[in-house]
């Protein structure tokens, strides 16, 4: 019996009756994606009841919510996830069996949604997870972008940005709330007024503005009635079509504020290479977070008598320095709709907002010129100006007059308005997310701010939720670990730890290791299908998947490979354990030295896979458009775990904790979260190499490293960095790697080799040769993999969320009873 009591019955009927109502079939005339539809709409049926009762409950007890803010949701497929959460997935599985369906084929009908990019989406995505499973309330806000960042198609080599269609056929679990819609206003003029009371006003005049609609997307914890809210906001134009221009023969005029609309939700980070692109990523930021804080202040009012009492019951939570405009947003609505007086509504700003850094490197922290934000938000503009003065009055009054600090420090300064500087300052809680990357934050990047509001800043290590990455992704491993250690890790991971005593059994031992190789063959079974390559599972699976960044040294990986490859050359009978390189990325489409190295992967690729001098010891795949649905059959699969990033540049990694739950030894630098993963594993249960993140930062400030050196005193290195321009990997065009070349020999406008490739190299080619000899015993490798997944407890968002939501957003756990239901 599954928890919320769904008979087999009650569901087939529901499906039959979704089938009839929607698509005006019967079942035996459906497509696989129409019966994905009809079972969809099924699962939110029994969600909705539990949709209601959560705001129910949460409106009579007055609970204290959180808002969590965030350009960026990854939240991968729902169906799933919905389904294990709710605990229905083995009643629904046996429905569609019935129907001659397969529960895996009907949930591959759904798209991913086009909703983030990277770490930073997937970490948000967890996050709402965690939060409705410990039942906490809480929202998650963004926006629906109807095209995602972009689908990547890799044709010859190269990728191409197509549009990423998952809303074609609608998406089942969104509920559209026009109610709650609420202007956008953008550009004009602002003018001073007096009110009634001859107090100043501010009215904005002369603008544009268009209409943010949101959609609601249900977040269900496992286990429990708690159904969370992700909120997506739309725009759509205040005047949709005008007659009157049509009536004219002015068909373009005539939906020229619909087309406006559109532009701002059509895709995440549009390319800001040049001014228009900026100016619709401002447009865009803007909009979101002003129809959520228009919002926020407006469901708090509807409850409450005095504004004074927003923080609490409210905490605004901004994700990474793209929310940034929630400070100066929340502000003049305070000021300009509530009438507060500015000291009480700073004081009210500070203690609801919190703030989360997520990178450690400057050329990443926003930046927007004064130019295009005043003239594209003229009232913000002008209370940032105010934050700003009175912050400069601030540090003078600390450190007396120092114009060099005050210039480091100020929120505005050199034409620029830097909003990760606006974001520690309007906050009351600034946090990294590794405890390396809070010490580099404290001591390094943020040093000044840090000597000024000390108290404001902590660390919070990143974590996963192991229901998608485990329950849901690995199921075999899952359902190992449930008969050795009982379900309690599916709530609470650092149960996982009793898996350790059975690490000494030679048959617990092999059991992992054939779960593993299952995994395996299900991947190469992918591969075979979307890349035409066949792969052996008994090699080792050497994994990279994520977002292409040059710190994040996916270089390193292929230019490695390389070297591999010019070893079996020279030597075709050398005795190694045949390697699978396994890349997925994407690239920003305005990045174009990581599209390079997308190419310089392919056609490293394309030689040694199509090489039989090498018996097949090596191969290299690129899966193309990676995203959350592959990477959790990857994550199962995979044996090595590459987190080889520069050491002090990643600020933490979750690729790296979700390869760890599901058995993987990392190889990588003492970077992020590896430094915690480390030392919960042991090192000698993974492989790490190169420089430590203080010689970085060292080495950076005297520039004392040519890279030359590298490439004159080591053939091996000099071998691989001269096949980058001597036709090797490109007979057709020898300069087709020149840019690359170049960037680790030359610079061009950056220091050469910045992320010190070539200077941890050769650390790195030893640290391979000892994941070769290891996995030669397969008994001492399964000990280890069964070491990685025992000690994985740590890196759960469970455990992450516990401490934002006492020690950050100070929130109280409520329980959401169903009519009838016990405590």
């Amino acid at each position: 019996m599954n928890r919320i009591n769904v008979t087999k019955e009650k569901l087939k009927e529901a499906v039959f009756e979704n089938i009839k109502t929607q698509f005006r079939k019967t079942i035996d005339q459906v497509s696989e994606d129409q019966v994905f539809h009809a079972v969809a709409y099924a699962v939110r049926d029994i969600i909705v009841d539990q949709w209601i009762e959560t705001h129910k409950t949460y409106e009579q007890e007055d609970t204290k919510t959180v808002y969590y803010i965030s350009m960026e949701f990854l939240m991968g497929r729902a169906l799933g996830n919905n389904m294990i959460n709710l605990q229905v997935n083995a009643v629904v599985k046996e429905v569609l069996e019935e129907l001659g369906f397969d529960l895996n084929l009907i949930e591959d009908q759904e798209p991913d949604a086009g909703l983030g990019n990277g770490g930073l989406g997937r970490l948000a995505a967890c996050f709402l997870d965690s939060l409705a499973t410990l039942e906490y309330p809480a929202y998650g806000c963004g926006v629906r972008y109807r095209y995602g960042i972009f689908e990547q198609k890799i044709i010859d080599g190269y990728q191409v940005e197509r549009p990423d269609e998952w809303l074609k056929n609608g998406n089942p679990f969104e509920i559209r709330r026009p109610e709650y819609g609420v202007e956008v206003k953008f550009g004009g003029n602002v003018r001073v007024a007096k009110d009634n009371d001859g107090r100043e006003k501010f009215v904005h005049e002369n603008y544009q503005s268009v209409r943010a609609i949101p959609y609601d997307v249900p977040i269900v914890g496992y286990g429990n009635s708690t159904v969370n809210t992700l909120r997506l906001w739309d725009a759509e134009a205040i005047q949709s079509f005008d007659l009157e221009m049509f009536d004219r023969g002015d068909y373009h005029k005539a939906v020229e504020q619909q087309n406006l609309a559109k532009t701002i939700v059509e895709v995440l980070y549009p390319n800001d290479n040049h001014y228009q692109g900026k100016e619709l990523r401002l447009k865009q930021q803007y909009f979101f977070i002003s129809a959520t804080i228009q919002q926020v202040v407006r469901k708090f009012m509807k409850n409450h008598d005095n504004i004074k009492d927003l923080p609490e019951k409210v905490a605004l939570h901004i994700n990474d320095t793209h929310p940034s405009l929630t400070i100066p947003e929340l502000m003049r609505i305070l000021m300009d709709e509530q009438g507060l007086k500015w000291g009480e509504a700073w004081g009210i700003c500070q203690k609801a907002c919190a703030y989360t850094n997520h990178t450690i490197m400057s050329e990443a922290l926003e930046k927007w010129p004064i130019e295009l934000f005043s003239r594209l938000l003229p009232r913000i503009y002008q209370i940032v100006e105010e934050i700003n003065r009175r912050f400069c009055a601030e540090i003078v009054d600390k450190f007396g007059y120092d114009n060099d600090r005050i210039r480091r420090m100020a929120i505005v300064s050199d034409g620029q308005i830097k909003m990760a500087w606006l974001c520690i300052v309007g906050s009351h809680s600034v946090n990294g997310v590794a405890r390396l990357h809070t010490e580099i934050l404290k001591n390094e990047e943020l040093k000044d701010f840090y000597e000024m509001y000390p108290k404001k800043f902590n660390s919070k290590t990143n974590g996963i939720t192991q229901r998608r990455f485990l329950l849901h992704g690995n199921p075999l491993l899952a359902d190992w670990v449930s008969r050795k250690i009982g379900t309690d890790w599916i709530t609470d991971l650092t149960t996982i730890k009793g898996i350790e005593a059975f690490v000494e059994d030679e048959k617990d031992r092999k059991d992992f290791m054939q779960i593993k190789y299952e995994n395996k063959v299900r991947l190469a079974e992918y591969i075979r299908e979307h890349n035409g390559i066949d792969i052996d599972p008994r090699s080792i699976y050497d994994v990279q998947v994520k977002r292409l960044h040059e710190y994040k040294r996916q270089l390193m990986l292929i230019l490695y490979v390389m070297h591999l490859y010019n070893e079996l050359r020279d030597n075709p009978d050398s005795d190694i354990v045949p390697r699978t390189f396994i890349f997925g990325a994407k690239a920003a489409p305005g990045y174009h030295r990581a599209k390079k190295i997308i190419k310089l992967i392919n056609n490293v690729g394309n030689v040694i896979n199509n090489d039989p001098n090498i018996n097949g010891k090596i191969k290299v795949i690129f899966i193309e458009n990676y995203r959350v649905s592959i990477a959790e059959e990857i994550f199962a699969a995979a044996d090595v775990s590459e987190q080889i990033s520069t050491a002090s540049k990643e600020a933490s990694g979750t690729g790296n904790m979700k390869f760890m739950l599901n058995g993987a030894l990392t190889i990588g630098t003492l970077d992020g979260a590896n430094v915690e993963i480390a030392e919960e594993v042991g090192e000698e249960n993974c492989f790490i190499f190169g420089m430590t993140a203080e010689e970085v930062i060292n080495l950076q400030r005297t520039r004392e490293y040519d890279p030359w050196d590298m490439y004159n005193n080591n053939q091996a290195i000099r071998r691989i960095v001269t096949q980058l321009i001597n036709g090797y990997y490109a007979p057709e065009d020898p300069d087709l790697f020149r840019e690359i070349y170049d960037s680790l020999l030359n610079g061009g406008g950056e220091p050469a080799d910045q992320y010190f490739i070539l200077k941890d190299f050769d650390e790195y080619v030893e640290a391979q040769k000892k994941v070769d000899l290891a996995y030669r015993n397969q008994s001492e490798w399964a000990r280890k993999a069964m070491l990685n997944t025992a000690n994985s407890g740590k890196f759960s968002s469970d455990r992450t969320i516990e401490e934002y939501a006492t020690q950050i957003w100070k929130l109280n756990k409520t329980k959401v009873l169903l009519p009838g239901e016990n405590v």
